[in-house]
């Protein structure tokens, strides 16, 4: 029996791992995906998250798991009107598997045991404790007494939550069943006239449903849409590539890997659920997500919160989700105010204002 299962080795996961593990708590932190795991993601690391890094990881993130060019100056956003808002800024350019592989290595070192290539299918509450079902080279049951899921929207156990919610639903108990966006980006050698050291935010309707983007990580030039309807990813992308090499003289000559992935929806008032019970939600899978799909600050915040409450209300159950709610007020608070900003730039995003 452990005293708390950790569902995703991301930042939420590695963070919450490690807090309770730092605290003499029974720890396990499974992954899906054997290590170091990737995800679809910018790889900008904002300062906020640095100095969240910092803080709950005790050091600064390491050059092995930075991309070139190493530091991100801040974010250019092109609003649907073709305004441009600069916004300058301290940050990080990463790879998310080295970065996120560092994270699990440091919860490791705190004590944790982390388990990767192991999924979790599954998880029932039980009286007292918290039954997971595992799937690695077998199916295998574990328990614990907390379930901390941060394994983001495309985890097992997110999927079944949703069924349930839409089960409830159908009876008349009314519960919002999130929504998804679904980004695909490609990276590419070439050249084109933008400075690599800013990430480019483009929220004209013409390009993409929700918005466009594009950096550079290692000399490649990385071009993303997100769409609602995933049937019109072509669609945008060619139009997203036409106006870049219209706009800014882009010039591909190979296309060396293309990716998928999904996020949360996030609607006005930015919806978060926090759990049920001794199973709590943290990161992107509670719908922690800023703009433009910068969840790792809210990932590592939300992570670490959602461990301060189960260690802080260990015996006491029914106050572990309230007190996690409490404790994240702050964040919620950032998160509104960024989706606002947005929403107050592009009309894209008028209903976030």
């Amino acid at each position: 029996m452990y005293d708390v299962i950790v569902v995703g080795a991301g930042p939420a996961g590695c963070t919450a791992a490690k807090a309770l593990a730092e605290k003499g708590y029974k720890v396990l932190l499974v992954e899906k995906f054997k290590m170091p795991r990737y995800k679809s993601c910018s790889g900008v690391l904002i300062k906020k998250s640095m100095e969240l890094v910092k803080k709950y990881f005790g050091e600064a993130v390491p050059e092995s798991a930075m991309c070139t060019p190493t530091d991100n100056r801040g974010m250019i956003f092109t609003n649907d009107a073709g305004k441009e808002y600069r916004f300058e800024q301290e940050g990080l350019n990463v790879w998310r598997s080295h970065f996120d592989g560092w994270l699990a290595g440091k919860a490791k070192e705190s004590g944790t045991e982390v388990m990767d290539g192991v999924a979790a299918l599954s998880c029932t509450e039980k009286d007292g404790f918290v039954e997971v079902c595992l799937h690695g080279q077998k199916n295998y049951t574990e328990g614990a007494k907390y379930v901390i899921d941060c394994e983001g929207v495309v985890g097992a156990l997110k999927r079944q939550f949703a069924k349930q919610y839409a089960r409830q639903f159908a009876g008349k108990i009314t519960r919002e069943v999130p929504g998804y966006i679904t980004t695909y980006q490609t990276f590419n050698e070439g050249s084109i006239d933008l400075d690599p050291h800013y990430f480019y935010a483009y929220l004209q309707p013409e390009l993409s449903e929700y918005d466009a983007w594009f950096n550079v990580k290692d000399g490649l030039l990385v071009l993303g849409v997100s769409v609602k309807d995933m049937d019109k990813i072509r669609y945008y992308y060619g139009r997203f590539i036409a106006y870049m090499e219209e706009k800014h003289h882009l010039r591909i000559s190979r296309q060396t890997k293309e990716e998928k992935w999904l996020m949360p929806h996030i609607r006005p008032g930015c919806r978060v659920d926090y759990g049920v019970g001794r199973i709590l939600f943290a990161g992107e899978v509670a719908g922690f997500l800023n703009p433009m799909g910068e969840g790792i600050s809210a990932g590592v915040e939300s992570g670490y919160c959602a461990a301060g409450a189960v260690a802080g209300h260990f015996d006491n159950p029914e106050t572990v989700r309230e007190a996690y709610r409490q404790s994240t007020e702050n964040l919620k608070s950032y998160m509104q105010r960024q989706w606002s900003l947005v929403g107050g730039m592009a009309g894209t995003f008028r209903e976030m204002e």
